[in-house]
């Protein structure tokens, strides 16, 4: 199931389909054998399938036996540090295929998209910290809510992420895949960084570890200013703090993190074109500059880590207390021509929960046979989950205001069996339990709702021959629904009846890799995949209600390649291509606005090369329709990231960002609906609104380490 916002679409004027050819797949990859049997994370790969691997100097961990899908992998810290981003969001750009953009304001969780969906901002993706769960469900402005603006970059030592409903301990929001970003425990060394850039952008960061009581105290701090080209300065600032204590190794050993942040900002909304092209406001200009938020996240979260030759345990749990306050107008005056349509959205949550795995290594008939037993639990109480009409943030009236608890309880079993050193099967079975209590301030929306769902899995692993293996998943999935729509009764906007939606909304996906290092020095992949939806869901945050669409179907094909051509040089090359489609006939169309189909994302790194490093990075994502009829499109967008580093010495280092390198007239994401601007007709004018993509701008850093 896809949640994705589009408020009120109607039609609007075609925008030229731009052509893409996929780059043919090397010769050298289509003639070879059969897969390996890989390891997960947490387990020993065979012998010969680590003498295999290709030395990938510290940036990934995706050789040969170490995964069970071609779509699955590991980024390291190595690789992250190289990189210039934009937004802290952008560190999920690391996984082949996600493109991360942003539609209102810095302050906002992103928006991503993956394996055709708009995943609005976080829907059908999962996104973990240290086991910590980062998308908010029954969220005030969309469900699946991921914003990452609470991440220090520099903390982060690793990315496993994973596509596809293929792993047992993988739930709610892991349809298309899931990312779980990892923390040092320890750095190398302290550090500290001052950076400064283009339309007043500033940030300072100091982070360091000592030792303490046995373990190890990493502490943090970052402090960021950015006023944006808008025309009205975004102001977005942020604080940020982290503590984590740790001890033990790497078999044995537990953490205790405690991370604060608080946020505020102006909104940078979608503009409409008719407006840019008449010259009332410019790119960059906005329609209502009273649009903004704020927020806040407050966490305590515990890992454990507990293993021996025969049994690994694991633990987690987390407390997180997170605030959000919104204000947007994208309709102008279409509903109300005096006091415009501006709306609060807003709501105040309290999470709890936690994980406990145990895996036991065993020998069965001669066969290796690895068995894990997980149970996930978690518990939202939202207090108020609201939406209020207002005019310059000034609340006019109540829409909907709301109690929200919601719990569930998800319990596993994944049994590993290595039936000879060509061939591996992991089977899953996993069986979900939700309840929803809304209390609503229209009685006919408040009420009780339960729900339940199991999920089988199973993959195949063949191989290696001549270094190359092969995949072959299989897996059932689900999306959990926002609590209000499983007992809505009457819209809240317009008081109409309405029927509650389906709790929970099965997925199924299947998918054809091969991964290969046949060729010394190159990592490729290949995966051919297919997810089917019983239900595409629209639930729109912003008008306050859901419903429920048709089924819907995606495929496609991705190439990914990560290339050593010097022991200083790294490139990389992901190629993804993907077909979303409604499965049942409606006169409306069949095709899913804001479905990604070509991705394309290009990199070379260079590290150490004498005092001198640098990282050029280009990303494309193509047009996408904006309407089911597919009469609407959007434009293509090209965008490319470069840094340029020197060392001074051995503690002094400089390095200058350039973010949108070729200055693109590009936009980061489209709309198309119908909005009113002052003297125009009062049912509004359907138009495409886009949030332009920055301009061309510089960014220099002096870091220091101690």
């Amino acid at each position: 199931m896809l949640l994705f916002f589009t408020p009120r679409p109607r039609r609007a004027l075609a925008i030229p389909r731009a052509r893409f050819t996929l780059l043919a797949i090397p010769a050298a990859l289509a003639a070879l054998a059969i897969p390996c049997a890989a390891a997960r994370a947490d387990e020993a790969p065979p012998a010969a399938a680590v003498a295999a691997s290709v030395e990938v100097l510290g940036h990934y961990d995706n050789g040969v036996g170490t995964s069970g899908a071609a779509s699955q992998g590991m980024v390291t810290a190595a690789l992250i540090a190289n990189r210039p981003a934009l937004r802290p969001g952008e560190l999920l750009e690391f996984v082949p295929g996600v493109i991360v953009t942003q539609h209102s304001g810095d302050g906002k969780a992103n928006q991503y998209f993956l394996r055709g969906f708009n995943l609005d901002h976080g829907t059908d993706f999962a996104t973990f910290v240290d086991g910590m769960p980062i998308n908010m469900r029954s969220h005030t402005h969309g469900q699946g809510y991921t914003d990452l603006n609470f991440l220090i970059p520099e903390l982060v030592d690793r990315i496993n992420y994973k596509k596809g409903p293929y792993y047992a301990d993988e739930g709610d929001f892991a349809s298309a895949g899931a990312a779980h970003l990892g923390l040092f425990n320890k750095l190398k060394q302290g550090m500290a960084s001052l950076t400064v850039g283009a339309n007043q952008y500033r940030r300072g960061m100091l982070a360091d570890s000592t030792a303490l009581a046995g373990g190890k105290l990493l502490y943090s701090a970052e402090y960021a200013h950015n006023n944006g080209p808008w025309r009205t300065p975004e102001a977005f600032h942020k604080n940020i703090g982290v503590l984590r204590y740790s001890s033990g190794g790497s078999d044995n050993n537990f953490s205790l993190t405690a991370m604060g942040y608080r946020g505020a900002w102006h909104a940078s909304g979608q503009v409409p074109l008719r407006a840019v092209a008449a010259g009332a406001i410019d790119r960059y200009g906005v329609v209502d500059p009273t649009d903004g938020g704020d927020t806040s996240r407050y966490s305590l979260s515990f890992g454990l880590k507990r293993r021996s030759a025969e049994r690994l345990f694991t633990a987690n749990a987390y407390l997180v207390q997170s605030s959000l306050t919104l204000y947007n107008n994208f309709t102008y005056f279409l509903d109300d021509p005096e006091r415009g349509d501006q709306f609060r959205q807003t709501e105040k949550r309290r999470m709890a929960g936690g994980e406990v795995a145990q895996t036991w290594f065993a020998k069965l008939g001669g066969l290796d046979v690895n068995t894990k037993l997980g149970l996930q639990g978690r518990y939202d109480h939202i207090d108020p989950l609201a939406l209020y009409a207002t005019e310059r943030q000034q609340i006019l009236r109540t829409i909907s205001e709301s109690r929200v608890k919601q719990a569930s309880l998800g319990a596993y079993v994944e049994t590993t069996v290595q039936w000879s050193d060509w061939l591996r099967s992991v089977a899953g079975l996993r069986h979900d339990r939700y309840r929803f209590d809304v209390r609503s301030n229209l009685a006919e929306n408040s009420g009780k709702a339960s729900a339940g769902v199991t999920s089988p899995k199973l993959s195949l692993v063949l191989g290696p021959w001549r270094r190359t293996e092969f995949f072959l998943n299989y897996g059932q999935g689900f999306h959990s629904n926002d609590a209000r729509g499983t007992t809505v009764h009457l819209t809240p906007r317009e008081l109409e009846p309405t029927e509650p939606v389906t709790p929970l909304v099965k997925t199924r996906g299947a998918e054809l890799g091969m991964r290969s290092e046949i060729v010394p020095g190159l990592q490729s992949s290949l995966a051919l995949w297919r997810l089917r939806s019983a239900s595409e869901l629209v639930f729109s945050g912003d008008a306050g209600d859901t419903s429920a669409s048709r089924a819907s179907h995606r495929s496609g094909v991705e190439l990914n390649n990560h290339y050593i051509a010097r022991p200083w040089l790294l490139f990389d090359l992901d190629l993804a291509y993907s077909r979303a489609h409604y499965s049942e006939d409606d006169p409306a169309g069949k095709h899913i606005p804001g479905a990604v189909g070509k991705v394309v994302s290009f990199g070379a790194t260079v590290s150490d090369l004498g005092p001198w490093s640098g990282a050029f990075q280009l990303r494309y994502f193509g047009p996408r329709p904006l309407v089911e009829d597919n009469s609407r499109r959007s434009a293509s967008t090209a965008i490319a990231y470069a840094r340029l580093g020197y060392r001074v010495d051995p503690r002094w280092q400089l390095s200058l960002d350039a973010f949108n390198l070729f200055d693109r007239k590009a936009s980061d994401v489209d709309y198309y609906y119908a909005s009113r601007l002052p003297g125009e007709p009062a049912e509004g004018v359907g138009d495409i609104h886009t949030h332009p993509v920055e301009p061309r701008s510089l960014r220099l850093t002096l870091r220091a380490t101690f």
